[in-house]
């Protein structure tokens, strides 16, 4: 069973996109891949959610949403407000097993960080990939305060015995300032993993056919793709200070 779970150290940081790269690759690698969204918040029924932007994005992938709920909020919290049912973690694992037994990779795409509730019993994205026994790969921020989220989010990870695959920087900026530069170098040192690809700002702007076909300049081998960690750090390393 080849599940990856797809979280973040926060909300609006690039998960989807990410999500859609690593879906992008395995799809032109001949490889049928499923992604699961557990909840959609902050969209009304009919309109386009986060699933469907991967499926657009990456191409031949099949998408599941297991609840959707209306206002932009925790789920556990939406799902409250909307008198809906929430999705727990159970479900969520019970779901990604049997796509996973029709697809050779799933992809479970978390809503913000790794420890938000799903549900008024606690259930977190963190149960579900231990429940599945799942490698998580953290997407982060590039600038100024994602090393100690990043750090955080690593931490609860080795607390709960779960494998953290990697870590990739969900929208890097056109021009980089100190603070991302650096931080090329950093991130890798506290999520105590390795850096995995950095996606281009704007990636979701581009026209499907080119993101399909330049996905695997984003993301390291261990994801499909040609992206060398080392490479792309010189390129934006830092001088000295005077």
């Amino acid at each position: 069973m080849a599940v990856i779970v797809v979280s973040g150290t926060g909300t609006e940081i690039g998960k989807t996109i990410v999500t859609a790269a690593v879906a992008a690759v395995a799809t032109a690698q001949g490889r049928s891949v499923a992604v699961l969204k557990p909840a959609q918040t902050g969209l009304e029924p009919g309109e386009r959610g986060d699933a469907d932007e991967v499926v657009r994005l990456s191409g031949a992938v099949t998408s599941t949403e297991l609840g959707r709920f209306p206002e932009p909020l925790a789920p556990a919290t939406a799902a409250r407000r909307a008198r809906s049912a929430p999705v727990g973690p159970q479900e969520v694992a019970e779901a990604a097993t049997k796509l996973a037994a029709e697809h050779d990779l799933v992809l479970v795409e978390g809503a913000g960080g790794l420890l938000v509730r799903f549900d008024d019993d606690g259930g977190t994205l963190a149960d579900a990939a231990r429940l599945l026994n799942a490698p998580v790969l953290v997407v982060t921020p590039a600038g100024l305060g994602t090393l100690n989220a990043t750090a955080l989010t690593a931490e609860a990870l080795r607390a709960r015995g779960i494998e953290q695959l990697g870590v990739v920087v969900g929208s890097w900026p056109v021009s980089p300032d100190l603070a991302a530069r650096c931080n090329l170098a950093d991130l890798p040192e506290a999520a105590a993993a390795p850096l995995l690809g950095a996606v281009p700002e704007g990636a979701g702007t581009l026209d499907p056919a080119e993101f399909r076909a330049r996905a695997g300049e984003w993301l390291a081998p261990a994801l499909g793709g040609d992206w060398d960690a080392a490479v792309f750090a010189g390129r934006f390393a830092p001088g000295e200070r005077a």
